[in-house]
């Protein structure tokens, strides 16, 4: 039986949810907004994890779960789980639990995890991940995380074209750093280290992998960063294609070494025919990709959580 955690109708769940339906798979889904409503036991001992669930008065024992993919929230976000006057008396502290249970099982659980928490860490800071990358054989783009904007001046001057974002695991959008840029844009530095990059001209392709499943999407667009292509007015294509070979397994040696048997992960091809990388997404949103090229990686996640073996 497929475990889903977290919030069904968010699309890349609920797609997943879907296939598992179609392809009439057992499942149990943990609603996390009905947490009130469900109970989790969890019992570790002589190297043997046992326990239970809960859900709508249906008890499932954590041993019948052959995988589970976990799109969890923070519980203090969910409005079912916050004190009301008026409400019943512990509900946040009785969630809390739930959730906190719930994590520690999903660190140690016997099943697949797509993906434990543990092994997301790793994108909590793109420099280290960087590092991972670079040790799986793949170039990355020439870095700088710095507060200071000397550095940045004489890093622009050793490169073309500059591209700054986040180098934490918060979601930011990429932005090219014009030639325009104001001493006082750049005296901002000084309260919040960025991270700069060298702009690689080519094409962006996004790789799913699934355990040794892997679904390449090339993006065609003129924007930066083609999440946002939008907000510039400006077009995305994608395509569904083939990787090298060499590069596929790349790919899934990537995830093997981050411990995230399903990620995004972020390629471009250049121009020259070398292949950069650029992060690791940990909790991908495939239904993005999937909508667009008809690649069946909602049934590739059910089918490896499914088999059951660790």
């Amino acid at each position: 039986m497929i475990l889903f955690a977290g919030i069904p109708s968010e699309p890349p769940l609920a797609l997943a949810i879907a296939a598992a339906e179609v392809h009439h798979v057992r499942h149990l889904v943990l609603h996390q907004r009905h947490a009130p409503f469900i109970d989790m036991s969890l019992d570790v001992r002589d190297g043997a994890v046992t326990g239970a669930l809960w859900v709508w008065e249906r008890c499932v024992p954590l041993t019948d779960v052959s995988g589970v993919y976990a799109r969890v929230v923070d519980s203090a976000n969910l409005p079912e789980t916050r004190p009301r006057i008026g409400g019943p008396p512990h509900v946040a502290e009785r969630c809390a639990f739930l959730h906190a249970v719930l994590n520690d099982w999903l660190e140690i659980a016997e099943c697949p995890v797509l993906n434990r928490a543990g092994a997301m860490a790793s994108n909590a800071s793109k420099p280290y991940q960087l590092q991972r990358i670079v040790a799986a054989g793949f170039a990355v783009p020439d870095t700088l995380v710095t507060d200071d904007p000397d550095a940045v001046r004489h890093f622009a001057c050793a490169h073309r074209r500059l591209i700054y974002k986040s180098a934490s695991g918060v979601r930011s959008i990429v932005h090219e750093l014009g030639p325009d840029r104001s001493d006082a844009a750049l005296a901002r530095l000084r309260n919040l280290p960025t991270q700069f990059q060298q702009y690689i001209d080519g094409t962006n392709v996004r790789v799913h992998v699934v355990g040794t499943d892997v679904f390449a999407t090339e993006v065609r667009t003129n924007a930066v960063d083609y999440r946002y292509a939008h907000c510039d007015d400006e077009d995305v294509a994608m395509t569904a294609i083939t990787l090298p070979a060499a590069i596929a397994d790349r790919c899934v040696d990537l995830s093997e070494r981050l411990e995230l048997p399903f990620c995004g992960i972020d390629l471009k091809r250049a121009k020259d025919g070398e292949w950069y990388c650029f992060e690791v997404n940990p909790s991908p949103a495939y239904s993005y990709y999937q909508e667009h090229t008809g690649q069946k990686i909602a049934d590739a996640v059910v089918r490896y959580l499914s088999a059951g073996a660790p």
